[in-house]
């Protein structure tokens, strides 16, 4: 799961960036309004913990851009302005959940996990594809009902695509997703290419009815063997 953090207090934010990556998450921030903004409109991010009072604008603008962005990430406004009327906009904007300040992060990480079971099917988390099953709480995968072993980024970038299926994913943005934006840094694949290698083995060996296929100048799909 990648998670976005706006918040300007920077002490707040790290515990809660050094909390999250403990708990496998990929983790990214901003601490203002203008940079919340332009990371919104570049990257795609499955959970959002959002502050209203931000340096150059509003969260509940924030939150109203998010959703007319038509983005399926979960959002969680976190705020220490505890008023009725700030949550009650922010829920009607489409926010998730509210957290006021201070608060403890295992409660914060009970409620992401709380809303991205919410955001599943009948609250069920597991992902399900063709003969594969996905759980993301747990980190395991099946396959025809037997459980594959797979490293933490091979199970990352399955669960990208899981959440994906019959959509071409650009290399850079699966990249970025997976990563981080820090990736801008390199223009070398290479830690994708072989990542994508030994993932796409794996599903092979195990007899997965569904792959993920190159699109030679574009990314990957993952898609049935027989529709592509």
């Amino acid at each position: 799961m990648k998670i976005l953090i706006v918040e300007d207090d920077p002490s707040l934010t790290e515990v809660m960036v050094t909390a999250l990556k403990k708990e496998g998450y990929t983790v990214e921030n901003a601490a203002d309004f203008e940079s919340a903004s332009e990371k919104i409109d570049v990257y795609s991010y499955d959970c959002i913990l959002l502050d209203i009072m931000l340096p150059g604008g509003s969260g509940l603008d924030l939150l109203s851009k998010i959703k007319e962005h038509d983005t399926k990430a979960d959002v969680i406004i976190i705020s220490a302005k505890d008023s009725i009327d700030d949550k009650v906009s922010g829920l009607e904007l489409g926010a998730d959940d509210y957290l006021p300040k201070p608060f403890h992060i295992a409660e914060l990480s009970a409620r992401i996990r709380s809303v991205a079971r919410r955001s599943r099917r009948n609250g069920d988390f597991s992902l399900k594809y063709g003969n594969i099953s996905l759980e993301p709480e747990s980190g395991r995968v099946f396959v025809g009902g037997s459980e594959t072993g797979l490293l933490k980024k091979e199970f990352s970038i399955l669960s990208y695509f899981m959440h994906r299926p019959e959509h071409l994913v650009d290399k850079t943005v699966l990249a970025e997703a997976i990563w981080g934006d820090h990736i801008d840094q390199t223009d070398d694949f290479q830690f994708l290419y072989a990542q994508m290698k030994n993932l796409r083995k794996k599903l092979q060996d195990a007899g997965a009815d569904v792959e993920i296929k190159a699109v030679y100048g574009f990314g990957y799909k993952l898609t049935h063997s027989q529709n592509f």
